[in-house]
């Protein structure tokens, strides 16, 4: 039985309905009462808070038996929006969702520089105009989350980005001194595991993503919570040292297996050894399906080393389910039997390892998750992921050379 004043109490209850509400979609202030085992009075009190507030909405369904008509209850998904950033070299990608992680409208804007201040104002100017253009809702943009492509301290704090070189950066800091919205920042693999824990993996205690995009991260969700170490660093196992004396890092150490192993790596290798300075997965695709020898040969090599080190990930981590987030394996033909055949140690043990269909689209969703998540005050979300057609545009900003 829970304990603690009268205050606290309310609030733990009002998290369990909410989160029960966004579980099963559609729920009745009877049902709801059952799953819950509140009395129906607490339920009653509560829910005319949440109607009152417009977080959530009746409906009363059409039903040929004889009696009343049930009334269910639901999010409001129209009250508010949540805004998920992906900071990545490159490329700055915005997502806006409602209140039930369903994405409304996406930009990507391709940035040429690595100067804090030159970032920060394109940062600032496109939420800004996301505020304007999405003012109509009660709520309005009720969080911000930015995905870091580096290390996030737990106070949020941009500890190292290492292909931004950026160093001690207190972003959230300079935000909120400009905006006012509630602003977060959590490291990216952090939230393409919660992603995956939120719109997938729903019964999931022990998950562990491995992203590869640019370097290697890895996100950990154990029973709900981010696995983060004692700085908040915890998950930068892509400067793992897996070649003693291998290829220069960015991190100063040499054989890390983010420069194996990484789509980064791949890209980088091609592009110079190419002379093709904006690679493409679409060229790369191109490659693959003729059958070039060279590219074929790269991505075993990645697959060979990936398997190394998620064999260690395994034996120390005990994951229930593995997502891999690359474009590259999704591209590369049976890459996930490729890996499996390498993972052949009779200790390591887990469930299930899986190549997410998510794309770079789970940084972004999961960071408007997260910002929900943090709105409603509940410990976990159970989102199911709905196609349809959201606003889309790209943005090409020319500035000084990277």
């Amino acid at each position: 039985m829970i304990t603690g004043d009268a205050a606290y109490i309310k609030k733990i209850n009002r998290s369990l309905i909410i989160r029960h509400i966004i579980k099963e979609g559609m729920i009745s202030r009877a049902d709801l009462s059952k799953i819950t085992a509140l009395t129906r009075a607490t339920i009653s009190a509560q829910v005319a808070d949440l109607l009152e507030e417009g977080l959530i909405v009746e409906t009363q369904l059409e039903h040929n038996s004889v009696g009343r008509k049930p009334i269910m209850l639901s999010i409001n998904r129209h009250a508010g929006y949540a805004l998920g950033i992906d900071l990545d070299y490159g490329q700055l990608s915005f997502t806006l969702s409602d209140l039930l992680g369903q994405p409304i409208s996406s930009i990507s804007i391709k940035i040429d520089t690595i100067d804090y201040s030159e970032i920060f104002q394109l940062l600032m100017g496109q939420i800004k105009k996301f505020q304007t253009d999405y003012s109509d809702s009660q709520y309005g943009i009720v969080g911000i989350v930015i995905a870091i492509h580096g290390l996030v301290s737990k106070d949020e704090v941009i500890h190292y980005v290492p292909r931004l070189k950026w160093d001690e950066m207190n972003l959230k800091r300079d935000l909120e001194s400009e905006i006012d919205i509630p602003i977060y920042l959590e490291n990216n693999a952090n939230v393409c595991s919660f992603a995956e824990r939120v719109y997938l993996h729903h019964d999931t205690d022990n998950l562990l993503c491995t992203t590869l995009y640019s370097g290697i991260g890895i996100g950990m969700m154990m029973k709900d919570e981010f696995f983060r170490g004692h700085d908040g660093y915890a998950g930068e196992a892509g400067h793992m040292i897996i070649v003693p004396g291998g290829k220069p890092c960015n991190c100063g150490n040499q054989g890390c297996w983010e420069k194996y192993a990484s789509e980064s790596s791949i890209f980088e290798y091609l592009s110079e050894k190419r002379k093709i300075k904006n690679l493409t997965y679409d060229q790369i695709q191109v490659w693959l399906d003729e059958g070039d020898a060279e590219v074929h040969h790269l991505m075993e090599q990645l697959i060979y080393y990936l398997a190394i080190g998620l064999n260690n990930m395994i034996n120390m981590y005990n994951p229930d389910v593995i997502v891999l987030e690359s474009e590259l394996l999704r591209m590369f033909p049976d890459s996930l039997s490729k890996i499996k055949r390498n993972l052949t140690s009779s200790i390591s043990h887990y469930r299930e390892l899986i190549i997410s269909d998510f794309g770079k689209k789970s940084v972004v969703l999961g960071s408007c998750a997260l910002a929900i998540k943090k709105f409603l005050e509940v410990p976990m979300l159970n989102f199911t992921f709905e196609e349809q057609n959201e606003k889309n545009e790209s943005v090409v900003i020319l500035t000084k050379n990277l």
